[in-house]
């Protein structure tokens, strides 16, 4: 080979590594997370092109806001949460969101639902506070039911105020007059200011009524694959596109307005309309039912811990660059996946939900050692 035919191979050589390389910088720019003043850095975890980027930045997030004991709090002031669903035919996934957040550290847990399932429900675990409040149309005579839903709302909404997160959907079902009954308890709490965690069937609701989330940056929707591909077509009216998986994401959440949005998959993408957060931490390749209410009831508690943590902080909340609710998807998507993991090791295929919420405490103290305070 002779001087010439060297140089210009080395040329081309250099301008395709060049090329290469700014398509790393683009994807790892538009990919990325929020940056914390504190130190956590970024909070991308992801595979770009052929160079890794680590997942310890979701794990130094869940210790960022998971709090330490404090002998001088009192009990409530590490979480209160409230599950809204619940009826005849679906009792486990409410069930599971609401242990998983005792599990995790939530002080309190509840749960709203249909008379039919609240006697089962309270069967499964005596640390849950059980509502029989909701009900069915097959229970409820035409002329009734105005009042029956004034009945419903009085009771639920005086008991708002105390929580720190709603989790709506898990095992709710699609009855109409149920679903009735739980839009306006979402809008109750909307204009409370609290939190909602929308999975399950909450999402089939909120798919048909995005008025519920829209514009609400207190509202955090969970969907599966096929659950997010109805949002898709009923807000983008388009098909989805796992080759642009995060444009696609961000674009839903601005057009939804406000709401973050965790797409659950084999990696769990993370928006609210700003950024996109990747967390991509091996779970468990058993794919047992229940692990999605695991994580509803576990995005409720982180969400709360972190907006309790920067509220209570000195600096202006407003002006602080991260949203608490990204913070708590993405604390609960590494705590999840790690707990699968360990629950797989331990019973392989015979692993069902039960052994993963055993897991979560033994996960969260593996990468978040408890202390305590004088």
């Amino acid at each position: 080979m002779n001087l010439s035919t060297s140089s210009l191979l080395f040329r081309k050589t250099h301008q395709i590594l060049r090329h290469r390389f700014r398509r790393q910088q683009f994807l790892i720019r538009s990919l990325c997370g929020y940056n914390i003043q504190t130190g956590i850095g970024k909070m991308q975890q992801i595979q770009c092109m052929d160079r890794p980027i680590v997942d310890a930045d979701a794990e130094n997030v869940l210790r960022r806001i998971t709090p330490t004991f404090d002998l001088r709090r009192h009990k409530g002031q590490a979480g209160k949460i409230a599950v809204i669903g619940g009826c005849r035919e679906y009792t486990g996934a409410p069930y599971f969101a609401a242990i998983s957040a005792l599990k995790i550290g939530a002080d309190l847990s509840h749960v709203f639902c249909t008379k039919d399932a609240a006697t089962v429900i309270k069967s499964y675990s005596p640390e849950l506070i059980v509502h029989p409040v909701l009900e069915e149309s097959y229970s409820v005579r035409d002329d009734e039911k105005a009042g029956v839903l004034d009945k419903v709302l009085a009771e639920v909404t005086k008991w708002l105020g105390r929580f720190d997160c709603l989790v709506v959907g898990p095992g709710l079902g699609r009855d109409p007059f149920l679903l009735e009954c739980v839009s306006e308890i979402m809008r109750r709490a909307r204009q409370s200011n609290v939190p909602i965690v929308v999975d399950g069937d909450g999402l089939f609701l909120v798919t048909n009524n995005l008025d519920l989330v829209k514009g609400y940056s207190l509202a955090v929707l969970t969907p599966n694959v096929n659950e997010y591909k109805r949002l898709i077509e009923q807000v983008l009216e388009c098909e989805v596109k796992d080759e642009d998986a995060s444009e696609q994401l961000l674009s839903l959440a601005k057009k939804i307005g406000g709401a973050t949005i965790l797409r659950k998959g084999s990696s769990d993408l993370i928006s609210d309309g700003k950024t996109v957060s990747v967390v991509s931490v091996h779970g468990s390749p058993r794919r047992c039912g229940g692990q999605g209410d695991i994580l509803s009831g576990s995005v409720a508690v982180f969400s709360s811990w972190a907006r309790q943590q920067m509220i209570s902080s000195e600096e202006d909340y407003n002006k602080r660059p991260a949203n608490p609710l990204v913070l708590g998807c993405i604390a609960a998507s590494v705590l999840l996946r790690k707990a699968a993991t360990l629950a797989f090791d331990k019973k392989k295929r015979s692993t069902i939900t039960g052994d993963i919420i055993e897991c979560l405490g033994e996960s969260l103290e593996g990468i978040c050692p408890a202390r305590t305070l004088g």
